[in-house]
C-alpha cells in the first residue's frame, strides 16, 4: 500500500483552524516573500478551481477568495509523527518505508491473515484511523508491488470518490497502458518524457512494445527500470530498501538568495553555510574527505559553476573547512556575474574513527578548537541556534540568522 496525506500542509492549517480540509479554500505560502513565491500546498477545493499545488501566488486568479497561511514546518513534522504513530498501531516499522513527510509505503502481505481483512479493508481501516486521530484526509493505492501501489495512488486513488485505487499487472495494462501524459507515471519527469517523445513513445503501451536493445542504447542502464514499469513490474521490495546500505555518503545544503549577490557577499554566504554544516558534522561525530561548492548565477547566460576541494585527511575542523572555502570560492566564482544560488556539499562523509594529524599539525591548537566547538554546540543546543553568532552573521545581507529559524528552507512557525 502507498498512502498519502491529501494536501498535507494545507490540511494541517485547516485542522488547526477548525476548518474542513476538503472544502476550505486555503494556500500555504510565505507572503513575506515576493508574489513570485511558490505555494507549498493548496487545498483540494482550490485544486477544483484549477489552482495547481506548486503554483506561484500571482498565478492564482484574483476572483478567488482564499485564506493564506505562512508555512509552519515544525507543526507539520509533529502531525507527520502523529500519523506515523497511527501506522504503528497496525504495522511493524520493519514493513513501513517512509517516502516523504506525507507519504509512506506499507507491505500489508503478512497482516491480511492476522486481521482477517482484504488489502482494501485494512487500507481503509488505517485511513479512517488517521482521519479520526488527526483530522487529516488521506488517499491510498493498493498494488502487487511498490510501483503499482504508487501508480494506483497517483493516477487512480486521487481521482476516486473513495480515495482508493487498486492495481495488479493485468489491470494496469488494461486501464493505464494508453494513459496520457507519461509524466503522470512515477519516475518519468518532463526531461525523460521529452526524450521518449523523440522516439515516438507517448504511452506505456508504446514503451512496452519498443525494441528493448534500442532503448538500452538510447537510455543506458536506466532502460531496465522503464521497461519493467511499462509492463507493471517492480522487483524491489521494502525488505530490499531496508537492507540497502549506500557505499558513499554526502552531506549538503543549498539556498536561493533573495537577490543577486556580489562576489564578496556570496563569499560570506558560502562561509556561513560551510560553518553550519561543519557544526552538524561535528555534532554527529562525522568527518568529510572533500567539499564541493556550486554557484548559480543571476540570468540564464550560464547556469552554474562548481569545484571541489580535497582535505589532507577526513575532517570536521571549522578552521580546515573555512580555509577550504576561502581557497575554493575564488576558483569557482565568476566575479562578473551576480550570485543567486549557493550549494555547499561535503563528500565521502563517514564516522570519525580517530583524529589524523601530520608532522606540521599543532596538537594543542587542535584540542583547543575541538573544546571551543563543543562549547558552542552546547550553548546553541540549550538556548537556540541564534544564541551564539559570528560577527559576519550580523551583516544586513547575511542569511544565517533567518535560516536558523527555518526547517527545510521554510519557516518553522517558531518565533
Amino acid at each position: 500500500m502507498c498512502i498519502d496525506l491529501k494536501s498535507f500542509f494545507a490540511s494541517v492549517e485547516c485542522v488547526e483552524r477548525g476548518l474542513d480540509p476538503m472544502t476550505t479554500k486555503l494556500i500555504v505560502a510565505d507572503t513575506e516573500r515576493k508574489e513570485t513565491t511558490v505555494c507549498l500546498a493548496v487545498t483540494p477545493a482550490m485544486k477544483k478551481l484549477g489552482v495547481k499545488s506548486r503554483c506561484r501566488v500571482y498565478e492564482i486568479p484574483k476572483n478567488i477568495d482564499y485564506i493564506t497561511s505562512p508555512p509552519r514546518m515544525k507543526k507539520y513534522i509533529e502531525y507527520s509523527a502523529e500519523v506515523y504513530g497511527v501506522y504503528l498501531k497496525y504495522i511493524s516499522k520493519d514493513d513501513i518505508h517512509v517516502y516523504s513527510i506525507d507519504e509512506v509505503f506499507i507491505d500489508l502481505t503478512k497482516y491480511l491473515p492476522l486481521y482477517k481483512m482484504t488489502a482494501c479493508e485494512l487500507g481503509e481501516t488505517i485511513r479512517q484511523d488517521v482521519y479520526k486521530t488527526t483530522g487529516i484526509p488521506a488517499a491510498f493505492g493498493i498494488g502487487t508491488n511498490l510501483y503499482l501501489a504508487k501508480i494506483a495512488l497517483d493516477i487512480t486513488a486521487k481521482k476516486s470518490p473513495d480515495f482508493m485505487g487498486v492495481l495488479d499487472e493485468e489491470k494496469y495494462r488494461e486501464t493505464l497502458w494508453d494513459h496520457k501524459p507519461l509524466t503522470d507515471f512515477w519516475h518519468i519527469g518532463k526531461g525523460i518524457s521529452s526524450r521518449l517523445a523523440q522516439y515516438g513513445i507517448y504511452t506505456m503501451r508504446d514503451l512496452a512494445h519498443y525494441p528493448e536493445q534500442t532503448l538500452y542504447r538510447k537510455l543506458g542502464v536506466d532502460a531496465e527500470i522503464y521497461i519493467d514499469h511499462a509492463w507493471g513490474r517492480e522487483p524491489t521490495t521494502i525488505e530490499d530498501i531496508k537492507a540497502y546500505k549506500t557505499q558513499k555518503h554526502s552531506y549538503g545544503s543549498s539556498q536561493i538568495l533573495p537577490r543577486s549577490y556580489s562576489y564578496t557577499e556570496g563569499l560570506l554566504i558560502a562561509k556561513e553555510m560551510a560553518d553550519k554544516l561543519c557544526m552538524e558534522l561535528f555534532d554527529k561525530d562525522l568527518t568529510a574527505r572533500s567539499m564541493t561548492l556550486e554557484i548559480g548565477y543571476e540570468g540564464k547566460e550560464r547556469e552554474s559553476d562548481r569545484g571541489t576541494h580535497k582535505f589532507l585527511y577526513p575532517t570536521n575542523s571549522a578552521k580546515e573547512i573555512e580555509d577550504g572555502i576561502k581557497k575554493l570560492y575564488p576558483t569557482v566564482v565568476d566575479r562578473g556575474m551576480g550570485v543567486r544560488k549557493v550549494t555547499v556539499r561535503f563528500n565521502n562523509v563517514e564516522k570519525q574513527v580517530c583524529e589524523q594529524l601530520d608532522f606540521f599539525s599543532d596538537v594543542e591548537k587542535s584540542k583547543k578548537e575541538e573544546k571551543q566547538m563543543k562549547t558552542i554546540n552546547r550553548i546553541r543546543k540549550r538556548y537556540g541556534k541564534n544564541s551564539l553568532l559570528k560577527g559576519r552573521d550580523l551583516e544586513s545581507y547575511a542569511t544565517a540568522r533567518e535560516r536558523n529559524r527555518q526547517i527545510g528552507g521554510h519557516k518553522s512557525g517558531e518565533k
